[in-house]
């Protein structure tokens, strides 16, 4: 299954976006809507922004994924880079 995610352009330079996704910035080529502007809320896949989207859909669908996230990880356990367990915050006994 592919994702794509809600980003807000915060910079343009060339054919390349700067996007942050809630919190992270990333790169993000604009070739497939070239006419975006900084604020826009863009679509985001592989890297690519592949729509410009109301920010009303952008602000729904954030919250939609929050919401996934919070019931997928209720505890709110976080994961560290290497995609393993944080052990600070297993609750099981060391």
């Amino acid at each position: 299954m592919c994702l794509a995610v809600p980003a807000r352009v915060m910079a343009i330079q060339g054919r390349t976006a700067r996007v942050d996704l809630e919190g992270n910035e990333r790169d993000c080529s604009i070739d497939v809507v070239p006419e975006v502007e900084v604020g826009d809320y863009v679509l985001m896949h592989a890297g690519y922004a592949m729509q410009i989207i109301r920010d009303e859909d952008a602000e729904e669908t954030l919250r939609l994924l929050r919401e996934a996230c919070r019931a997928e990880d209720p505890d709110g356990l976080s994961r560290s880079s290497s995609g393993a367990e944080d052990p600070a915050n297993d609750p099981a006994p060391g």
